[in-house]
């Protein structure tokens, strides 16, 4: 930031070098990038995620379906999807698998094991499970808010990504032109070095 700050006043200094306001000019711009290129490129990722993620809510409201079913028993082991929209609780929580019956959205009798995060787990309670056409477990469709958050998340993420980018490109060139200007200063010396000092060579 003080090179971008100090840029006019470099232009205007007789003993700045060149290198110097190269390194500010290349502040400057990334400074510009970060500023107004990464929100840009932040926004639209997250417009154009929002909107895939909102084709896949419609699409997933219409091929999964709300079914009413019948606890059978317990059962133990790997289950198949399910969950009560009204009992819904975080990734982690608890939830208990049953052997339960429900109809296929064309009338077939179904019978599997599902889970559900309802505490009510006794033989013939009713719980509420999504299914897909043809009636098998699935898991519940996402809703409009979630996809939001993940669509936001996305674009503060590409934002993000894009200053970290920029940050390094311009150590990059930067380190780049420390190394030619070493370069140039070890070249300037080879050929001074050998005489500075000595009688009559005008060091």
């Amino acid at each position: 930031m003080r090179a971008v700050l100090e840029i006019r006043r470099w232009r205007r200094n007789p003993v700045c070098r060149a290198t110097d306001r190269h390194e500010a000019w290349v502040a400057l711009a990334a400074l510009l990038l970060m500023l107004l290129a990464a929100p840009v490129l932040g926004w639209k990722t997250g417009s154009l995620t929002d909107g895939a993620l909102q084709r896949t809510v419609r699409a997933q409201h219409a091929q999964r379906h709300l079914t009413a079913a019948l606890v059978v028993r317990a059962a133990s082991g790997t289950s198949r999807f399910a969950q009560d929209p009204e009992t819904a609780v975080t990734d982690g929580s608890m939830r208990t698998p049953v052997v339960a019956d429900w109809r296929a959205p064309d009338g077939t009798a179904r019978t599997g094991t599902v889970s559900t995060a309802s505490r009510k787990t006794a033989p013939g309670t009713r719980i509420r499970i999504w299914t897909d056409d043809l009636g098998h477990p699935v898991m519940r469709p996402m809703d409009i808010p979630t996809a939001h958050t993940h669509a936001a998340l996305a674009g503060i993420g590409a934002a993000l990504l894009a200053v970290g980018l920029t940050e390094i490109a311009r150590r990059l060139v930067v380190w780049r032109m420390m190394q030619r200007r070493y370069a140039r200063l070890d070249r300037a010396w080879a050929e001074v070095g050998p005489d500075w000092g000595r009688t009559g060579t005008g060091s």
